[in-house]
C-alpha cells in the first residue's frame, strides 16, 4: 500500500454539489407514498466532478424469486435524517424539506417475505420422531444440551473477563458529544448525553443559527465561531483522550447566523493532519441545513488529541457539533494501518434501508457510525430490488473487531428485471489517494441453500478483483465482509459493480475511505516545551498558539515560530517574539527545545530571573533585549555556537561569565549595557570582593558563611574539652588570680595533696607508733 509523502494541499479543495433526480431536490416516498424529502450528494474534491443527472426511479413490479422469498422495487426512501445534510466527510449530503425535519415520520415499506414452513421444519421439525425410553440416541439429546449450556456460559465468562474495551464497556469513559456554542449539559430525544461546550481555546465566541426552529435538536441550532482577529489562525478544541483509534463526526452550519451572507473558508485537521476544507460559498443545502462529516483518527501520543479549525483569509471557522467515540484498535485493518493513516469516509452505505446510526436514529451502532441509504449513488441506468431477511436472525454480525452492526445485513439490493443485469455505484474520489473499500454481504434469500447458485464478480474501477459465492463461504444468513484497497485511479469517479456469473448478484453495505497518511509532528517534548512556553509567556489568544506547532505542514507554523523537518519529527529552531506585548516569564522548560537556533523576545515585558535553559548548545543568536529581567547571567549561556547575545536594557546583576563575554572577544556581538548591576569584564565596572549593591555579593555571602563555620568548629571543640571529656576524679586545674605572687601560687596547690597531708596528721593522732589500727590490738 503506497503512502503519500506529501501532505494535501489545502488550496486545492473545494465543496462542490451533486444533484441527483433532478436540478435540486429529488421526489422520494415510502411505500404508502406519503414522505417526500430531498437528496442532495456534496463531497470536496479537487477536480470537479461531473453531475450524474438521476433518472425518476422506474417502479417496478414486485418479481417473486424462487418460493422462499419476494422482492420488492426500491423507491428513493427518505432517509429519516431530521434536519440537515449528512456529509461524511468529504462527500455525502442528506437535506429534508423543512417541514419534514422535526420528526422521524417514514418509516419502512413493510417486507414481502414469505418463509416456506417446509424450510423451517427442515432446522427444527414440529414433529420429531418418537424414540424408545432407553434409546441412546434420546440419552444423547440433553447431553448435547448440556454441552451447548456449557459452552455458552463459557463463552460469557470469555466475555466478560476479556480486555476488549468494547466487551467491558469502558468506551463510554472516553466518549464525548460537544455542543459547541451550548451553555447546559442535556440528554437529546435519542438518549444520547450531550456537553455543553468545553475543551476549546480562547478567542472564539458562541453564536446561534438565525432560524433555530429549523433545528429540532439543541446541538444543531448553536455554535462556535473562531474570528481571527482574536483567536488567530489557528483554534482547537483539544480533547482528553488517552492513545487510540477514535471515530469523529462534526457537524459544520452556517445558516447566516452573522448577518454577513457569506459562508466562511476554512480547513479542519485531525491528528495534525489535513482532512477536510469548506469553501466559500457553501451550496445552498449545505449552507442552510447544515453538513456532516466523519472519519477514523489515531489520537495522539499526548494526554489530548486536537481537532483544530484553520481560517482562510479574515473568515472565522463555525463548528455546531463535535462527537467522539472509540473505535476497536484492530478495526478497519488496524494492525498493519491504524497508526499510520486516517480514514476519510468517501461513503458509508447501507443497501435497500434508510438511514440509521446513533444520532440519527435509535439503531446503535458501537463506534456510533452512521449508515447513509445508497440511492443516490447507483446507477440510475440499471434497475434494482430490495430484500429483507425477513426477520431471521443474522450470525457474524457485530462481532469484533470491526462490530458491524446487524441490522445492516437485515436488508440488501439485487437486480431487478433482467438477471443478466450488474449492480453499479459510482463513488466519487481524488485520485490524489488511495481508497480501502469495503463490501458486505448476507446470503439472506432462503432460495440459496448450497454453493454455487449464487456467484459474481467484483470490479472496482474497471478492474475485476475476486469473485464471490457467499453461501460457499459462510452459508446462509451470515455476515460476510471483503475488502480491497484500490491504488493510482485516474477519474474522479470509482465504480463499483457486481457482474452476475450464476444467478443475480447482492449487496447489503459498501464502504468507501481515503486513505489520508500522518502527516509528520512536532516531537513530543517540544509540543510539551512549547505549550509551557505559551502559558509562561501569556502568549494573547490572537496569536493562535493551539494544537501542534508545527503541522500540518499545509499551514505555517504558530505565529513566530519556525520549524525544520529532521528524522525523529519536526522540530522548533526559531522564536521570533519581539515587540507583542508579553508579559510573563521564560520557564525553564525552554531546554526541551535542544535544536534551537534563534531566540528573539526583545522589546516585552518579561521579568524574572533566565532560566539555566536558555544555555543550549545549539543557539546562535540570542536576543532578551528591552524587558525587566533580574538576577545574574546563568554561566550556561555562552556555548561555542553563540554569535549574538543582547541582553541590553534589563535590570540583570552579577559578575558576567567569562564565557559570555569571550563571543565579544572571538567577533561576536555582546550588548550588555543598561544593566547597572553587572561588573567583572573591561567595558563594566569591577566587581566589588565582598560587598555590591548595598549588600554583600555572592563571594561576600561565602566567605562570612566559611567564618562562622570555623567560629563554630572551635567553640564546639572547647565545650568537649572542658564539659564532655573532662572525668570526676581528673585534676582540678586553675589559673592563679595573681600570677605575680609567688605566695598565691604556692596557695593553689594540688588538691590531692591537700588531702593527703590531712590524712597523715589523723593516723598520727591515733597512733603514736604512727600505724592506725581501726581501734583493734596487735
Amino acid at each position: 500500500m503506497p503512502m503519500h509523502d506529501d501532505p494535501i494541499p489545502a488550496g486545492q479543495l473545494r465543496l462542490e454539489v451533486k444533484s441527483c433526480r433532478s436540478a435540486r431536490f429529488a421526489r422520494i416516498a415510502s411505500s404508502s407514498g406519503d414522505c417526500r424529502g430531498a437528496f442532495t450528494a456534496v463531497r470536496f474534491s479537487p477536480p470537479p466532478i461531473p453531475s450524474r443527472r438521476g433518472h425518476s426511479v422506474r417502479r417496478r413490479r414486485l418479481v417473486r424469486r424462487g418460493r422462499a422469498l419476494r422482492h420488492r422495487p426500491i423507491s428513493p426512501a427518505a432517509s429519516p435524517i431530521r434536519s440537515n445534510t449528512y456529509l461524511p466527510c468529504p462527500i455525502v449530503s442528506l437535506v429534508l424539506p423543512p417541514h419534514r425535519r422535526a420528526h422521524y415520520s417514514c418509516t419502512p415499506p413493510p417486507r414481502h417475505h414469505h418463509l416456506r414452513k417446509a424450510s423451517k421444519n427442515r432446522f427444527f421439525p414440529q414433529t420429531p420422531p418418537k424414540l424408545p425410553p432407553n434409546s441412546p440416541a434420546k440419552l444423547e439429546a440433553p447431553m448435547r444440551l448440556l454441552r451447548l449450556l456449557l459452552l455458552l456460559v463459557a463463552a460469557v465468562g470469555l466475555a466478560r473477563g476479556s480486555d476488549d474495551p468494547f466487551l467491558s464497556g469502558a468506551p463510554a469513559n472516553h466518549s464525548y458529544n460537544i455542543d459547541c456554542g451550548g451553555a447546559a449539559d442535556f440528554t437529546s430525544s435519542f438518549g444520547r448525553r450531550w456537553l455543553a461546550d468545553q475543551f476549546f481555546s480562547a478567542g472564539g465566541a458562541a453564536g446561534m443559527v438565525a432560524e433555530p426552529h429549523r433545528f429540532p435538536q439543541p446541538q444543531e441550532r448553536t455554535l462556535r465561531f473562531f474570528p481571527p482577529s482574536s483567536a488567530g489562525k489557528s483554534s482547537c478544541y483539544s480533547l482528553p483522550l488517552p492513545p487510540g483509534r477514535y471515530y469523529l463526526r462534526l457537524f459544520s452550519v452556517y445558516d447566516n447566523y452573522d448577518s454577513k451572507l457569506r459562508t466562511p473558508s476554512f480547513d479542519v485537521s485531525a491528528a495534525a493532519t489535513l482532512v477536510l476544507s469548506f469553501r466559500s460559498p457553501w451550496p445552498e443545502p449545505a449552507s442552510r441545513y447544515g453538513a456532516y462529516s466523519d472519519l477514523i483518527f489515531p489520537s495522539a501520543t499526548s494526554p489530548t488529541s486536537d481537532i483544530c479549525f484553520y481560517s482562510l483569509s479574515t473568515d472565522a471557522p463555525v463548528v455546531a457539533s463535535i462527537e467522539v467515540a472509540p473505535v476497536h484498535p484492530l478495526a478497519y485493518d488496524g494492525a498493519t494501518t491504524g497508526a499510520d493513516l486516517i480514514l476519510v469516509n468517501y461513503g458509508r452505505l447501507t443497501c435497500g434501508n434508510n438511514l440509521f446510526g446513533p444520532g440519527f436514529t435509535n439503531d446503535s451502532d458501537a463506534f456510533s457510525r452512521v449508515w447513509q441509504s445508497d440511492v443516490d449513488f447507483r446507477n440510475n441506468d440499471l434497475s434494482y430490488d430490495a430484500i429483507t431477511a425477513g426477520g431471521r436472525k443474522i450470525f457474524g454480525s457485530n462481532q469484533p473487531p470491526n462490530y458491524f452492526p446487524t441490522k445492516l445485513y437485515r436488508s440488501a439490493v439485487t437486480t431487478g428485471g433482467d438477471a443478466s443485469k450488474e449492480i453499479e455505484y459510482i463513488m466519487p474520489v481524488d485520485t490524489r489517494m488511495s481508497y480501502m473499500v469495503w463490501l458486505h454481504f448476507a446470503e439472506i434469500d432462503a432460495g440459496i441453500g448450497a454453493p454455487g447458485q449464487r456467484v459474481f464478480d467484483v470490479m472496482l474501477a474497471g478492474k475485476n478483483v475476486t469473485r464471490i459465492d457467499i453461501f460457499k463461504q459462510v452459508g446462509g444468513f451470515t455476515a460476510f465482509k471483503w475488502t480491497y484497497i484500490v491504488e493510482n485511479l485516474t477519474s474522479s469517479t470509482m465504480s463499483v459493480k457486481l457482474v452476475p456469473v450464476v444467478g443475480r448478484p447482492i449487496l447489503c453495505g459498501l464502504e468507501n475511505y481515503a486513505m489520508v497518511p500522518l502527516e509528520m509532528r512536532t516531537i513530543p517534548n517540544q509540543v510539551a516545551a512549547m505549550k509551557a512556553l505559551k502559558d509562561s509567556l501569556k502568549i494573547p489568544a490572537r496569536m493562535g498558539w493551539n494544537g501542534d506547532p508545527c503541522a500540518p505542514r499545509t499551514w505555517d507554523a504558530w505565529e513566530g515560530v519556525t520549524c525544520h523537518r529532521k528524522d525523529k519529527g519536526l522540530v522548533i529552531t526559531q522564536l521570533d517574539l519581539g515587540s507583542q506585548g508579553l508579559k510573563g516569564y521564560i520557564t525553564d522548560e525552554i531546554s526541551h527545545l535542544t535544536d534551537l537556533v534563534s531566540l528573539n523576545l526583545s522589546y516585552n515585558s518579561l521579568t524574572g530571573s533566565l532560566p539555566q535553559g536558555l544555555g543550549q548548545p545549539s543557539i546562535v543568536t540570542l536576543d532578551l533585549s528591552s524587558n525587566q529581567f533580574t538576577g545574574s547571567i546563568p554561566g550556561t549561556i555562552g556555548s561555542s555556537k553563540l554569535q549574538t547575545a543582547l541582553l541590553n536594557s534589563n535590570q540583570l546583576d552579577g559578575q558576567v561569565p567569562e564565557r559570555l563575554y569571550s563571543i565579544g572577544v572571538h567577533g561576536g556581538v555582546i550588548d550588555l549595557s543598561g544593566n547597572k548591576g553587572l561588573c567583572g569584564v573591561p567595558t563594566l565596572p569591577a566587581c566589588a570582593l565582598f560587598w555590591e549593591k548595598g549588600g554583600l555579593n555572592k563571594t561576600g555571602k561565602i566567605a562570612l558563611g566559611a567564618s562562622l563555620g570555623f567560629l563554630l568548629i572551635v567553640i564546639l571543640i572547647v565545650v568537649y574539652i572542658l564539659c564532655i571529656r573532662r572525668g570526676p576524679y581528673d585534676y582540678d586545674f586553675e589559673f592563679p588570680q595573681d600570677l605575680t605572687s609567688i605566695s598565691a601560687i604556692s596557695a593553689k596547690r594540688n588538691r590531692y595533696q591537700r588531702a593527703k597531708s590531712v590524712m597523715l596528721a589523723e593516723m598520727e593522732a591515733h597512733n603514736p607508733d604512727g600505724y592506725y589500727t581501726n581501734g583493734g590490738t596487735h
